[in-house]
């Protein structure tokens, strides 16, 4: 029997098949439209993803030969933070879908500043608030639509982020529900009482009635009826991305850490069953919950990461595709005082500076082409250098190993400068698609497909190990150039 993972992200949408050794049977995948419709926004269609995640399903259970009955579940892992609005008479989106990097709804963060609720949201929810999460997203969306605020009222509009909209239609709207983790993404979830604060949606104005219902990570999320390939299959699997490659990378442990180099960069360290209050401008979150166990996690997100090789190869043209910069940036032995900070829509964690703007500093008429390229690896490297530094002063754990995995984690070179500026062992595993992995993983706990954690952790395998090669006095000019740059990024929004 087989697991069938979507994984729904900010770039594209996929189709995983998985078998009981955790080994790829298929993938299919397609690209998603980014639509930018003023400086700092970023939207997207629902219905496209929604229409994409049919088509690689279709595909990818005919491409393997495979057939419903050979599906044991269905796991969904998304993009988290996204907000999706519909009408559920007609099933259609009332609204685009506003991205997790958008930063059209920070005045009403700025409101909430000025109210003076910054504590209580963060008390409640363990987020620092911010544009990034869906809570100011849907009160933006309400606050501006007078007829969504009217549907809302009388229950004909509801809100969800991307996996409770594929829950959604996948189970022809049989199903309005979320899991714990993409819940406590909201900025409108009490991660300590495990319900939705009834103070945020209050402050925010926004109806409880327009929620999902918040189910363990692991089990039902109702039948898939709206996919021939997938007819009659259940979803028993489903957790935002992040918390999926935790998952999948068998951090189940305390102290266990994992970064994902994707469109952003994001860290989760697995801290048990304590929700671990942060200081250092890092996210208390929910890492899974299976039955009534809860377990928490500290999360530093980097908004950008891997879109600032994108932006290398769409915004200034010097590659031709992705994968490009690692041969351009290793053939030069440094970045020669070049320094990037890819603050294009702002900061996050530790800084959560909304107003700083992508720049490049210490350029000289001998700077490349070649030389960008390294400091856009070199910049990847120490955003998360900042989030470790974050994380070992909040959790109490000196970092010694890290696990990566997402699409760039297969560059060498950035794994290496990774350990370099970190100092510490970088460790990447035999399978990068850790996502799709970890949500595979949970539905198949739930179906029967896997016994247990011991077992899922056991299918873990480590494919090389990046140890630091770069001394002292070099790692410390690096960071200081770093931080100059970061200084002179703030403030030019």
């Amino acid at each position: 029997m087989y697991v069938l993972a979507i994984d729904q992200g900010t770039t594209s949408t996929r189709a995983i098949i998985f078998d009981q050794a955790g080994s790829i049977v298929g993938v299919a995948q397609e690209e998603l439209s980014q639509h930018f419709p003023a400086p700092g926004w970023v939207n997207h269609d629902a219905l496209e993803i929604w229409k994409a995640t049919v088509d690689v399903c279709e595909r990818v259970v005919g491409n393997a030969g495979l057939s419903a009955r050979d599906i044991s579940a269905v796991s969904i892992a998304n993009q988290r933070e996204t907000t999706v609005v519909w009408d559920t008479e007609t099933g259609q989106p009332l609204a685009p879908a506003i991205v997790w990097q958008s930063r059209q709804s920070a005045p009403i963060v700025e409101e909430l500043l000025n109210r003076g609720m910054a504590s209580t949201y963060q008390a409640k929810t363990g987020l620092h608030p911010d544009a990034y999460f869906s809570a100011t997203k849907l009160a933006m969306l309400l606050r501006d639509d007078p007829d969504l605020k009217n549907k809302a009222g009388r229950g004909s509009a509801i809100f969800g982020t991307v996996d409770s909209w594929l829950i959604w239609n996948l189970t022809g709207g049989a199903v309005h529900a979320t899991d714990t983790t993409n819940a406590s993404r909201t900025m409108l979830f009490d991660i300590h009482e495990l319900t939705w604060s009834e103070v945020l949606l209050s402050d925010l104005g926004i109806p409880s009635a327009m929620l999902p219902e918040v189910r363990p990570s692991s089990g039902t999320f109702g039948t898939v009826s709206t996919i021939d390939a997938l007819n009659g299959t259940p979803i028993l699997g489903v957790a935002g991305d992040q918390h999926a490659a935790l998952f999948g990378q068998s951090c189940f442990s305390p102290g266990d850490v994992k970064c994902t180099y994707g469109t952003g960069a994001f860290m989760v360290m697995n801290t048990g069953v304590k929700a671990v209050p942060s200081s250092s401008g890092l996210l208390t979150t929910v890492a899974w919950q299976l039955g009534d166990v809860v377990t928490y996690a500290l999360e530093g997100a980097v908004f950008i990461s891997g879109a600032a090789v994108q932006w290398l190869r769409d915004g200034l043209g010097i590659l031709e595709q992705s994968a490009d910069i690692e041969a351009l940036a290793a053939s030069v032995s440094d970045s020669d005082g070049v320094v990037f900070v890819p603050a294009f829509v702002g900061l996050g964690a530790p800084h959560w500076d909304s107003s700083a703007r992508g720049s490049i500093f210490g350029l000289t008429r001998g700077s490349t082409a070649a030389h960008i390229a390294r400091a856009t690896l070199e910049a990847i490297a120490l955003q998360v250098a900042d989030v470790v530094k974050a994380m070992n002063e909040d959790s109490g754990i000196d970092i010694v190993a890290l696990k990566i995995d997402g699409g760039a984690a297969g560059n060498d070179l950035l794994a290496q400068i990774q350990s370099d500026v970190l100092g510490i062992d970088v460790i990447r595993p035999t399978e990068l698609e850790t996502t799709g992995l970890g949500s595979a993983f949970l539905a198949g706990l739930a179906s029967g497909l896997w016994s247990s954690m011991d077992e899922i952790a056991a299918i873990w395998a480590e494919d090389r190990r990046f140890m630091s090669t770069m001394n002292e006095p070099e790692r410390n000019a690096l960071n200081q150039r770093w931080r100059r740059g970061i200084e002179s990024s703030r403030g030019w929004a």
